[in-house]
Protein backbone atom coordinates (compact mmCIF):
# COMPACT_ATOMS: atom_id res chain seq x y z
CA UNK A 1 0.00 0.00 0.00
CA UNK A 2 1.34 3.49 -0.95
CA UNK A 3 -1.55 5.68 0.51
CA UNK A 4 -4.27 4.52 2.46
CA UNK A 5 -7.35 4.51 0.33
CA UNK A 6 -9.03 6.86 3.33
CA UNK A 7 -6.10 9.38 2.49
CA UNK A 8 -6.33 9.08 -0.93
CA UNK A 9 -10.18 9.53 -1.58
CA UNK A 10 -10.14 12.90 0.95
CA UNK A 11 -6.92 14.62 -0.60
CA UNK A 12 -8.85 13.89 -4.35
CA UNK A 13 -11.69 14.62 -2.99
CA UNK A 14 -10.70 18.40 -2.51
CA UNK A 15 -8.52 18.65 -5.19
CA UNK A 16 -5.06 18.70 -3.71
CA UNK A 17 -1.91 17.98 -5.79
CA UNK A 18 0.55 15.65 -3.76
CA UNK A 19 3.20 13.14 -4.24
CA UNK A 20 4.31 10.15 -2.71
CA UNK A 21 7.97 9.58 -1.46
CA UNK A 22 9.60 6.29 -0.80
CA UNK A 23 11.64 5.35 1.76
CA UNK A 24 13.16 2.57 3.67
CA UNK A 25 11.15 1.03 6.37
CA UNK A 26 11.01 3.18 9.71
CA UNK A 27 9.03 3.16 12.77
CA UNK A 28 8.13 6.76 13.78
CA UNK A 29 8.00 10.15 12.08
CA UNK A 30 11.67 11.18 12.86
CA UNK A 31 13.05 8.51 11.60
CA UNK A 32 10.93 8.40 8.67
CA UNK A 33 11.72 11.83 7.85
CA UNK A 34 15.25 11.21 8.19
CA UNK A 35 15.21 8.46 5.76
CA UNK A 36 13.32 10.70 3.26
CA UNK A 37 15.87 13.10 3.58
CA UNK A 38 12.92 15.15 4.28
CA UNK A 39 13.94 18.24 7.24
CA UNK A 40 12.03 17.40 10.32
CA UNK A 41 10.54 20.32 10.83
CA UNK A 42 8.84 19.55 7.63
CA UNK A 43 7.27 16.16 8.54
CA UNK A 44 3.88 16.38 10.13
CA UNK A 45 3.40 13.92 12.78
CA UNK A 46 0.59 12.87 14.45
CA UNK A 47 0.13 11.39 17.98
CA UNK A 48 -3.71 10.58 19.06
CA UNK A 49 -4.93 11.14 22.03
CA UNK A 50 -8.52 10.29 24.29
CA UNK A 51 -10.57 11.20 27.33
CA UNK A 52 -14.52 10.71 28.07
CA UNK A 53 -15.69 12.99 25.59
CA UNK A 54 -13.38 10.62 22.40
CA UNK A 55 -10.68 11.01 20.48
CA UNK A 56 -8.60 13.71 19.20
CA UNK A 57 -5.59 13.63 17.12
CA UNK A 58 -2.61 16.35 17.63
CA UNK A 59 -0.74 17.24 14.83
CA UNK A 60 2.96 18.53 15.19
CA UNK A 61 6.65 18.53 13.50
CA UNK A 62 8.41 15.28 14.34
CA UNK A 63 11.30 17.51 15.49
CA UNK A 64 9.25 18.36 18.26
CA UNK A 65 7.90 16.89 21.36
CA UNK A 66 3.98 17.07 22.08
CA UNK A 67 3.11 18.82 25.15
CA UNK A 68 0.09 17.79 26.74
CA UNK A 69 -0.47 19.74 29.27
CA UNK A 70 -0.81 22.53 26.68
CA UNK A 71 -3.57 20.81 24.71
CA UNK A 72 -5.50 19.99 27.46
CA UNK A 73 -5.60 23.59 28.56
CA UNK A 74 -6.29 25.14 25.24
CA UNK A 75 -9.06 21.99 24.83
CA UNK A 76 -10.41 21.88 28.16
CA UNK A 77 -10.35 18.46 28.37
CA UNK A 78 -8.10 16.00 30.38
CA UNK A 79 -6.81 14.37 27.39
CA UNK A 80 -3.94 11.08 27.41
CA UNK A 81 -2.30 8.93 24.96
CA UNK A 82 -4.24 6.38 22.86
CA UNK A 83 -2.96 2.85 23.28
CA UNK A 84 -2.42 1.06 19.83
CA UNK A 85 -5.26 -1.25 19.90
CA UNK A 86 -7.64 1.60 19.47
CA UNK A 87 -4.94 3.09 16.62
CA UNK A 88 -6.50 0.02 14.99
CA UNK A 89 -9.69 0.63 15.17
CA UNK A 90 -9.57 4.49 14.00
CA UNK A 91 -7.33 3.64 11.12
CA UNK A 92 -8.53 0.64 9.96
CA UNK A 93 -6.65 1.03 6.19
CA UNK A 94 -3.40 2.06 7.92
CA UNK A 95 -0.36 -0.06 9.32
CA UNK A 96 -0.41 0.21 12.80
CA UNK A 97 1.43 3.58 13.63
CA UNK A 98 1.37 5.22 10.68
CA UNK A 99 -1.36 7.83 11.86
CA UNK A 100 -1.78 10.18 8.78
CA UNK A 101 -1.26 13.66 9.92
CA UNK A 102 -4.86 14.49 8.26
CA UNK A 103 -6.86 12.31 10.62
CA UNK A 104 -10.05 14.37 9.90
CA UNK A 105 -10.13 12.63 6.56
CA UNK A 106 -11.08 9.52 8.93
CA UNK A 107 -13.86 11.97 10.85
CA UNK A 108 -11.56 12.18 13.46
CA UNK A 109 -11.05 15.86 15.71
CA UNK A 110 -7.94 17.41 14.80
CA UNK A 111 -5.61 20.08 16.72
CA UNK A 112 -2.56 21.27 15.05
CA UNK A 113 1.13 23.06 16.27
CA UNK A 114 1.13 26.49 14.77
CA UNK A 115 4.39 26.11 13.67
CA UNK A 116 3.42 24.10 10.76
CA UNK A 117 2.22 27.09 9.39
CA UNK A 118 5.36 28.92 8.38
CA UNK A 119 6.65 25.26 6.40
CA UNK A 120 6.79 25.45 2.59
CA UNK A 121 6.76 21.92 2.28
CA UNK A 122 5.01 19.38 4.59
CA UNK A 123 5.28 15.54 3.84
CA UNK A 124 2.61 13.16 6.42
CA UNK A 125 2.55 9.45 6.79
CA UNK A 126 0.60 7.62 3.72
CA UNK A 127 -0.59 5.12 5.87
CA UNK A 128 2.05 2.85 5.79
CA UNK A 129 5.64 2.46 7.04
CA UNK A 130 7.70 3.24 4.09
CA UNK A 131 5.47 6.12 1.96
CA UNK A 132 5.15 9.82 2.66
CA UNK A 133 2.77 12.00 1.37
CA UNK A 134 4.25 15.27 -0.21
CA UNK A 135 1.88 18.59 -0.08
CA UNK A 136 2.74 22.00 -0.98
CA UNK A 137 2.79 23.87 3.05
CA UNK A 138 0.02 26.30 1.71
CA UNK A 139 -2.37 23.41 0.81
CA UNK A 140 -1.53 21.26 3.97
CA UNK A 141 -3.07 24.99 5.70
CA UNK A 142 -6.15 24.87 3.60
CA UNK A 143 -6.98 21.33 4.75
CA UNK A 144 -6.02 22.59 8.45
CA UNK A 145 -7.30 25.62 8.21
CA UNK A 146 -10.85 25.45 10.45
CA UNK A 147 -9.38 23.23 12.83
CA UNK A 148 -7.97 24.04 15.88
CA UNK A 149 -4.52 24.84 16.02
CA UNK A 150 -2.20 26.57 18.58
CA UNK A 151 1.58 25.97 20.35
CA UNK A 152 1.19 22.37 21.72
CA UNK A 153 4.60 21.52 21.33
CA UNK A 154 8.28 22.22 21.75
CA UNK A 155 12.07 21.31 20.36
CA UNK A 156 12.75 18.22 21.96
CA UNK A 157 15.75 20.34 23.87
CA UNK A 158 12.58 22.24 25.83
CA UNK A 159 11.01 19.80 26.54
CA UNK A 160 11.91 17.13 29.42
CA UNK A 161 7.96 16.96 30.05
CA UNK A 162 6.28 16.25 26.91
CA UNK A 163 5.41 13.51 24.78
CA UNK A 164 7.01 12.16 21.67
Amino acid sequence: MAIAITLKSYLDGHNVRYDTVEHPHTESAVDSAKSAHVPAHQMAKAVVLEDSMGYIVSVLPSSNRLNLGWVNDELQRELKLATEPELKDLFKDCATGAVPALSNAYGLKVIWDDQLKYASDIYIEAGDHEHLIHLKGDDFKQLMDQLPHSVISAGKEYSRWVYE
